[in-house]
């Protein structure tokens, strides 16, 4: 079992800049790796993915967020820019060992980070 320990929550003004990052225990060069988030009320959902295959966001972020990966740390990070309120809530990094053309599902991921808290304030 790969376990993903998150960190970098926090609470920030609308318009900032915050960066999480989720540190894996094992290698996960080759494993598909997302995040997604969960505002209070909501479903889980799909934030961005990368695999070397391709990389992909939500329509919601794709022009503010950036997801990076440094394998020789074996963390996986998001780059949270031009925040807004609506961003707010639990954010999950995920990995997958496999990647079948599938990334923005819960279902596809089976090792998931403990969360970490994100507030947008106004």
């Amino acid at each position: 079992q790969v376990r993903l320990v998150q960190s970098g929550g926090g609470s920030v003004q609308s318009g900032d800049s915050i960066t999480l990052a989720c540190a894996a225990s094992d290698k996960i060069s080759t494993y598909l790796v997302g995040w997604f988030r969960q505002g209070p009320g909501k479903e889980r959902e799909f934030v961005s993915a990368m695999h070397w295959l391709g990389t992909w966001y939500t329509d919601s972020v794709k022009d503010r967020f950036t997801i990076a990966r440094d394998n020789a740390a074996k963390t996986l990070y998001l780059e949270m820019n031009s925040l807004k309120p609506e961003d707010t809530g639990v954010y999950y990094c995920a990995a997958d060992p496999r990647y079948d053309g599938t990334y923005d599902r819960v279902t596809t991921y089976q090792h998931w980070g403990q969360g970490t808290q994100v507030t947008v304030s106004s």
